[in-house]
């Protein structure tokens, strides 16, 4: 995989990872008030068929958010899930700013030729 499609990959990742974090605190900021129809944020899967065709693809993609329903469709908010959710996706969006923090080390030491 070229690094402009590596890291096109890590920066629209952490792009929907972000949205995805924000919209879970929204859930969780309502999880009490009446009628509140929780949201969902997905990526991955239009992220993931980008990712073959190239940067150009990959920076089109946009994460899609949706009202989140229950397996009998309808609207669901359980706070346990939602709490979850938070602590993931924290979790992934800390991983690939790592991810993009040590290519960006190795890109400089390319650059500088030092060790």
């Amino acid at each position: 995989m070229s690094a402009a499609i590596t890291e096109a990959l890590l920066l629209k990742a952490m792009d929907g990872l972000s949205l995805r974090a924000t919209v879970t605190a929204q859930n969780i900021a309502n999880a009490n008030s009446p009628g509140y129809w929780p949201l969902a944020v997905t990526f991955e899967d239009a992220l993931l068929k980008a990712a073959g065709r190239g940067a150009d693809a990959i920076a089109a993609v946009t994460p899609r958010i949706a009202p989140a329903f229950d397996s009998a469709g309808k609207p669901e908010m359980r706070l346990d899930l939602e709490l979850a959710t938070a602590s993931a996706t924290s979790g992934r969006y800390a991983a690939l700013a790592e991810l993009l923090n040590r290519r960006l080390q190795l890109e400089a030491l390319a650059v500088s030729g030092t060790r």
